[in-house]
């Protein structure tokens, strides 16, 4: 407990030594008076005790509540202080330092009616220990129970959506709450934090498959998004390549050679493609502007990237260099 009972046997050196000093003073003195020694040494350590009970102390971070027949005196310390022995009375000391109090409140309805347990801490500190001693018997365990008093007016307030992601906002609410409660106690609340909010199993286990529902939902809008935009980007191209019917022609062999690349193996192309790409007209262009070596050799399509001859399932003839085109014109003319 904070507000605690003396510890009247926790006498310091100093006190000791006071009432030795008073006590064998007193005792040599009425010896020295002519008393008996017996009654010089009682009267000696009667005032060792009265010297030794009249002094006190408290630590740094106390204050000690002094009462005198019963009536309150005011407060003393730190450090070392005088009383008046059998008269006056100290009758618990209060700390002073910022502490911690863990409360909670089990099984309490949100305002969407689930149920919840939770968990949070508030700091708070003696501000004014003359109101703490005299306006509440027990103020430690009355700020426990303020505090979960105030917690589970809070939970009924919000929806559980709001308690888990407006933390803070709810350790606000509930820290006004409470110093509205203890201003006239001499408490001052520093701050109050929510520390775990547990619902059900069985309800946390629908909330993630809401939440992975929600989240793939989400992943399937982005992936429709990216194909609309998509298709917007072939339609500019085909209209590109509807104006441009060559460039069409060379991308086609393009993807081809391409393929044949990566894969680094023979490809058999349908006929229909073949013609598509109409070979033979694009070869003729190429040996037409010195492209195609003249050396006659096997057809290479330089222009659509290396293609291989192979690579076609119909034969494509082979174009004549200049060099014997004019040796094969007579010989087509004979009947």
């Amino acid at each position: 407990m904070t507000i605690h009972r003396p510890n009247d046997t926790r006498y310091s050196i100093a006190a000791l030594a006071v009432g030795l000093i008073g006590g064998a003073g007193v005792a040599g003195a009425l010896f020295l008076a002519g008393l008996a020694p017996l009654l010089a040494g009682l009267a000696g350590l009667g005032v060792l005790t009265i010297l030794t009970a009249s002094i006190k102390y408290t630590d740094q971070w106390e204050k000690a509540v002094l009462l005198r027949l019963g009536r309150y005196r005011g407060l003393r310390g730190p450090g070392y202080f005088a009383i008046v022995p059998v008269l006056d009375r100290v009758a618990y000391t209060i700390d002073q330092r910022i502490r911690t109090t863990a409360f909670g409140a089990e099984s309490c309805l949100t305002r969407d009616t689930v149920p919840v347990n939770v968990d949070a801490i508030a700091f708070w500190i003696v501000r004014d220990a003359e109101r703490a001693a005299l306006e509440v018997q027990d103020y430690d365990e009355a700020v426990i129970l303020s505090a979960q008093t105030a917690l589970r007016d809070a939970i009924g307030k919000h929806d559980l959506a709001e308690m888990i992601q407006s933390r803070v906002e709810l350790g606000h609410g509930l820290k006004e709450a409470l110093e509205q409660k203890m201003a006239n106690w001499g408490i001052q609340v520093q701050s109050v934090e929510i520390r775990d909010v547990i619902i059900p199993a069985a309800l946390e286990d629908a909330m993630s498959r809401q939440a992975q529902a929600e989240r793939e939902r989400q992943a399937r809008i982005i992936l429709g998004t990216a194909e609309t935009e998509i298709a917007h980007k072939f339609v500019e191209a085909a209209g590109a390549y509807r104006d441009y019917p060559a460039a069409m022609t060379l991308r086609a062999m393009n993807m081809l050679y391409e393929s044949i690349a990566k894969r680094g193996s023979l490809m058999v192309v349908p006929s229909g493609l073949a013609d598509s790409l109409n070979t033979p007209s694009l070869m003729g262009i190429m040996g037409a502007s010195g492209l195609v070596p003249r050396d006659g050799s096997a057809l290479v399509s330089a222009a659509a990237g290396g293609v291989a001859a192979g690579a076609a399932t119909e034969s494509v003839p082979a174009v004549a260099s200049p060099a014997t085109a004019p040796a094969a014109a007579p010989a087509a003319r004979k009947p």
